[in-house]
């Protein structure tokens, strides 16, 4: 392990990059498959299946901790260390009549604070165990960093909710209102270290509300795969909008202004989204085009006349021509965003 020539933004950015792997390995197979078991007969190979993907989401917090320690150049004691300790302050266990119960993703926020905590929490007892680490930093590391994110655990769940709670005062406002104010809360969120389906869900987001929402998404994650599409490899590209914009995360977080054509965008798609009455629920609310979770739902849920059309319309042509008016505007005229302020690590 050698820490000595990385940087204070070095190690920022191994924090938000490999929460971000993470999150895409995690949640990727749920999201593109979830849909298709819902409707197929439920075989045993078909529940098989359903209990693989989302036991996967449920390794999150494991995934996140371990990639993060890769990208700190940490030895494998240290990282999967590190996983146990983030695994155990994910929110991702619980206990009910006293038996542990193992179920969804966690709470994101917390999972980067504790693959933060953690990793300081390593690399002191790194020093200081010399020889003994291989016998007492896991529990060192799983004790004091898994402690640490056990505190802040409620905490984070109070922020999260506190957000959710603004989302929801959104949604009583007028129809074309609301759509713009949750297609563009909805693109922050999808880039950023709060979970939109975890706060979708736990505000019960459902209706014309999550239509704008997810339409938010799935702009935000055009605009961001078409601006950096020269710097990206196609794999990556492709993973903005059938995975998650969230793999932007360290960009948008440490270059804010990549926000302006992303908000700008998300507001006018989660406004048409609204006033062409697309709905959702509050998972399909959260995830956009992954595994077209968003499109699928919205021709199940929404009600009137040319649904597919209106489906179409709003989940693809609007999304990808506000996506090149944005590259055209704010990277070719304006030059406001570099490409090369949306390059990703391969993964």
């Amino acid at each position: 392990m050698n820490m000595n020539k990385m940087s204070k933004k070095e190690f920022g950015l191994a924090i938000l990059n490999g929460n971000a792997s993470g999150i895409i390995i995690a949640l990727i197979p749920a999201a593109l498959i979830s849909q298709l078991l819902v409707i197929m007969p439920q075989t045993e190979i078909v529940k098989t299946l359903n209990m693989m993907v989302m036991l996967s989401q449920s390794a999150l917090p494991l995934i996140a901790a371990f990639a993060v320690g890769i990208l700190l150049r940490f030895g494998t004691i240290e990282s999967a260390s590190m996983a146990l300790a983030t695994f155990i302050a994910s929110g991702v266990v619980t206990t009910q009549h006293g038996q542990f119960v193992i179920s969804g993703s966690g709470v994101i926020l917390n999972i980067m604070l504790t693959t933060l905590m953690a990793s300081l929490v390593t690399i002191f007892f790194h020093k200081i165990l010399g020889q003994l680490r291989a016998v007492f930093e896991p529990l060192a590391v799983l004790v004091v960093g898994g402690g640490l994110g056990l505190v802040t655990l409620p905490i984070m769940v109070s922020i999260q909710n506190s957000i959710g709670r603004v989302v929801q005062a959104a949604t009583t406002t007028a129809p074309l209102v609301m759509g713009i104010l949750l297609g563009a809360l909805f693109a922050i969120l999808i880039v950023s270290p709060l979970s939109s389906v975890g706060i979708a869900t736990a505000i019960g987001l459902a209706g014309v509300g999550a239509g704008a929402a997810n339409a938010g998404i799935v702009t935000t994650s055009l605009v961001l795969a078409i601006m950096g599409m020269k710097e990206n490899s196609w794999g990556l590209f492709i993973a903005h909008f059938m995975g998650s914009p969230k793999i932007q995360m360290a960009n948008m977080l440490s270059k804010p202004k990549l926000f302006i054509p992303v908000l700008i965008a998300s507001a006018i798609s989660g406004g048409i989204a609204s006033l062409l009455k697309m709905a959702g629920t509050p998972f399909s609310a959260g995830f956009g085009m992954s595994g077209l979770i968003g499109p699928i739902t919205a021709l199940n849920e929404s009600s009137g006349s040319q649904i597919g059309m209106r489906v179409i319309i709003t989940f693809f042509v609007i999304p990808i021509v506000l996506a090149l008016l944005m590259k055209y505007i704010f990277v070719n005229k304006l030059h406001l965003v570099d490409t090369k302020d949306l390059k990703l690590p391969e993964i």
